[in-house]
């Protein structure tokens, strides 16, 4: 699996069906947090989105034309963990089709369409199967291209989604389906992630790699928010790994209007030429723009509104899916 900042062929995304009734946000809010991730996205390289039929005339209307639109029956938007991981091997694209069971099947979501996105979207461009049986969502892993890849316990080891599985058949899966050599292991991600809407812990909204070969880290350093205490855990397992850890404060805002946010500028994404990142209305959004613009010093570096996309339980990583340049 490359890592994110590899040059890409396409993104791909999902048109949202609408709002969950409890994320206190309205169905246009919705549409419109999706389709400007698409639009900024498809200024930089090509973009596909999946879209259920009965939402393709919204689609349309607020959807760049620059957007390739693909009708198809789907239960939810968030990409990165219904659709593929894509890999390369001996320069020919493939594609891991994990087992999606809708993050453990704790939601109260039909997740039996989300099932199949992976494999058709590998259909469509022509990649190169890789059924696994291990359930899994590109959400919850992150890959440096050197042999390393971030797992959490509380995702691949979650009894609703592996109930059998050990720290070590798990890496064996995932190293054979990735091409990684060495996982380091989270006990847990952050404290909303485990609420209405959470995965149990993915790791792209608590660590990034970058290509400096350092480890972007989320900090909350409001001490009476619960994730303050993860820190020096998470710093630990990277430090002693090897890596060097680079701190990428939480927002000042700790709370919205349900509980303890899990807002966090490590679920960016990086493509050709651009780095996203989501923003908060809150004075360190500009201050997380500087930290990437330093690390991707060729890149454009801009941010945009994500608490439509927090409040439904992710962010821009979230939605989004690279599908990797092979030459």
């Amino acid at each position: 699996m490359p890592p994110e900042w590899a040059p890409h062929k396409a993104t791909w995304m999902g048109f949202p069906t609408g709002a969950y009734e409890t994320a206190g946000v309205s169905n246009d809010d919705v549409f419109d947090a999706w389709s400007a991730v698409a639009n900024t996205i498809s200024e930089h390289e090509s973009v596909h989105m999946l879209c259920h039929p009965d939402q393709l005339s919204i689609a349309r209307k607020k959807i760049s034309s620059a957007v390739t639109i693909h009708a198809l029956e789907i239960d939810d938007a968030w990409l990165r963990d219904s659709g593929p991981t894509f890999v390369v091997n001996n320069d020919r694209l493939g594609g891991v089709d994990w087992v999606f069971n809708g993050w453990g099947d704790h939601t109260a979501f039909d997740w039996s369409h989300d099932a199949n996105i992976a494999s058709e979207i590998l259909r469509m461009t022509g990649a190169e199967r890789r059924p696994s049986p291990l359930v899994n969502e590109g959400g919850g892993i992150a890959v440096n291209g050197e042999g390393d890849v971030l797992l959490t316990e509380t995702v691949q080891l979650d009894p609703g989604r592996n109930p059998t599985a050990s720290k070590t058949s798990v890496e064996q899966e995932i190293h054979h389906q990735l091409g990684t050599e060495r996982a380091v292991w989270f006990e847990r991600g952050l404290w909303r992630d485990y609420q209405n809407h959470g995965t149990r812990g993915h790791i792209d909204i608590v660590a990034a790699f970058v290509p400096d070969g350092s480890v972007l880290l989320h900090r909350q350093f409001d001490t009476s928010h619960p994730d303050s205490k993860l820190w020096q855990i998470q710093c630990r397992a990277l430090e002693e790994a090897g890596f060097k850890v680079r701190a990428l404060p939480a927002p000042r805002i700790a709370r919205d209007n349900v509980d303890w946010v899990d807002y966090s500028y490590v679920n960016h994404y990086v493509g050709n030429g651009f780095v996203l990142l989501p923003a908060f209305r809150d004075r360190t959004d500009e201050h997380a723009v500087e930290i990437l613009k330093d690390l991707y010093p060729d890149r454009h570096v801009t941010n945009l509104d994500a608490r439509v996309l927090f409040a439904m339980g992710g962010g821009i990583h979230c939605i989004t899916q690279q599908q990797p340049l092979v030459v």
